[in-house]
């Protein structure tokens, strides 16, 4: 790998995420409201998933979706080696921690999945680099600066991709992505735990056209 500030970052399935422009991120007490969110999200014209390791069984949920080639299906909250092994047994292609894990990150590599290490400083957007990391996770984004944190860490790593995730929604997405993220991680709405209890599959149609509306401006 070259030097860290310089190295481009090209895993083959960053071009899927930034043509999708968000990756939903699915975090659901409850493993059926997560399966369904993705069913109702998926007939909406969504194909890219986060499934959160706080989603109970979630490894179980990974196999279940991952075996359909339609879906691009990666794992959320991967806290150490051990977790992201179980990941990629059942089939994520892409996994996320929330901080710089060199063991999720070269767990990744070995099984060909992309790795997005979360950083919120410069220090830590290098340690990140560092580790291997294909996508740098900006989190949590919105209590980091928002789109102006952003915008300042472009200037320092231009060829980064970054992704911020937490306080994102189709409201402010486009400020992200016009700061120069590469796609954004959104869960609230588009994955309204309360509107899948209650059965609403039009409310989080409505969220998942939302979303697509960035993909396609």
């Amino acid at each position: 790998m070259g030097h860290p500030l310089t190295h481009p970052l090209t895993h083959p399935l960053l071009a899927g995420l930034r043509a999708a422009r968000v990756i939903p991120v699915v975090r659901t007490t409850d493993a059926r409201l997560a399966a369904l969110a993705v069913e109702w999200l998926r007939g909406a014209g969504l194909t890219i998933f986060e499934i959160t390791l706080t989603v109970p069984d979630a490894p179980g949920l990974i196999r279940a979706l991952a075996a359909d080639p339609a879906l691009t299906i990666g794992a959320g909250t991967v806290p150490d080696r051990e977790a992201a092994e179980a990941c990629l047994a059942a089939g994520a292609r892409f996994l996320v921690s929330p901080w710089v894990d060199p063991a999720v990150a070269e767990a990744a590599r070995a099984a060909g999945a992309a790795a997005m290490l979360g950083a919120m400083t410069p220090t830590e957007v290098r340690a990140a680099l560092a580790a291997g990391a294909d996508v740098v996770k900006l989190f949590p984004a919105s209590s980091a600066g928002g789109p102006a944190h952003v915008k300042a860490l472009r200037a320092v790593f231009p060829q980064v991709a970054f992704c911020p995730t937490g306080g994102v929604d189709a409201r402010n997405a486009p400020d992200y992505l016009a700061a120069g993220a590469a796609f954004v991680g959104i869960g609230g709405k588009l994955v309204d735990e309360a509107a899948l209890a209650r059965g609403d599959r039009a409310a989080i149609e409505a969220a998942a056209r939302d979303v697509l509306g960035l993909a396609q401006a």
